[in-house]
């Protein structure tokens, strides 16, 4: 779908990236496959092969803890807080906003503690 094709600003950065690390892939998110509950990672993935970034057979993707993550990504929905992400181009537009997004990953690191069921 058009969303999951990269965009040549995508492309641009991937290569910049590439010249400094051989091994990198560019990750996107599939927007109309992310929802919560969601039992399949919506990523796709390009690597570089023969001077091209190429997509990488799904089914040679593996995520570690994706349940954990969905779950902490659900609390997240469920109480608001995904309010609280801060993109750079907000911090850009509005110099107050934080997009280190300390507050965020205090919540999910708050999310992931042990006292809350994970490891």
């Amino acid at each position: 779908t058009i969303c999951t094709v990269p965009t040549p600003c995508a492309l641009k950065i991937a290569e910049k990236i590439f010249e400094q690390c051989n091994n990198a892939v560019l990750l996107m998110i599939d927007g109309e496959k992310m929802f919560p509950g969601c039992r399949v990672p919506p990523i796709v993935m390009y690597e570089r092969k023969d001077a091209r970034w190429t997509l990488k057979d799904k089914h040679t993707i593996m995520l570690r803890q994706w349940e954990e993550t969905c779950s902490i990504v659900n609390q997240l929905f469920s109480s608001g807080d995904q309010t609280l992400l801060v993109d750079f181009d907000s911090h850009l537009d509005d110099i107050t906003k934080d997009w280190t997004n300390q507050k965020l990953n205090a919540k999910i690191m708050e999310l992931i503690s042990p006292a809350n069921g994970n490891v």
